[in-house]
């Protein structure tokens, strides 16, 4: 997706729920979205991530509820990202916070973008909608082998500052615990879809790593 097409995107979603960055030719702080995702320390958490988060929400928004919220959630659920920091998504979520309600969207809708962004910091769901939120961010563990091993080799570039054995055991902790859940995706829909090819691919990768 080209970055007026991204453009175009949010000017949907800003549309759809009347909010004023879509309404004319500016689009602000759509522009300052796309800039902060396009930032050069990111290689996996980068526009190809935004792009598939939204086209898995199209493909997946008759499951939602508020699929318009979703949208913004996805859109600033990484805005803030420094691979070397702990706060990633609580600066994301203030950035929600603060910004989407000078746009027009009412106070307590900007707070659930905001819960929905602080969600993904430990992927912990209270509702549907948080649950497919949560399931279109790790859309990517069932993705085809090729871009499945695309990501684990941009996941490896973004933390490129970290030695390669501490690299290789970190990285087969986070994926055998991701193994380790009873159900990587909350939507029924979504687990009967993505958790067999998800599965492969994490099993695939911890091989990888144990090696010597």
């Amino acid at each position: 997706m080209s970055e007026p097409a991204l453009l175009e995107a949010w000017r949907g979603t800003c549309e759809a729920l009347g909010l004023r960055d879509g309404a004319g030719q500016d689009l602000t702080l759509g522009r300052a979205l796309i800039a902060a995702w396009s930032e050069p320390q990111r290689h996996y958490h980068a526009l190809q991530h935004l792009e598939e988060c939204l086209a898995a929400l199209d493909r997946w928004r008759h499951l939602a509820q508020s699929p318009e919220l979703l949208a913004l959630a996805l859109w600033f659920h990484d805005a803030v990202y420094d691979p070397q920091a702990r706060d990633n998504e609580a600066r994301s979520a203030a950035w929600a916070r603060q910004s989407l309600p000078a746009l027009g969207l009412p106070a307590d809708q900007a707070e659930r973008v905001a819960q929905l962004v602080l969600a993904t910091q430990d992927h912990r769901a209270t509702d549907p909608d948080m649950g497919l939120l949560l399931d279109l961010d790790l859309a990517v563990l069932a993705a085809p082998a090729a871009r499945y091993a695309e990501y684990e080799r941009q996941i490896r570039a973004e933390y490129a500052f970290v030695p390669e054995p501490d690299f290789r055991a970190g990285r087969h902790r986070i994926l055998a615990g991701f193994l380790a859940r009873p159900r990587l995706f909350v939507t029924d829909a979504l687990h009967a879809a993505w958790d067999a090819p998800a599965r492969a691919h994490l099993r695939q990768a911890c091989a990888a790593l144990a090696l010597p």
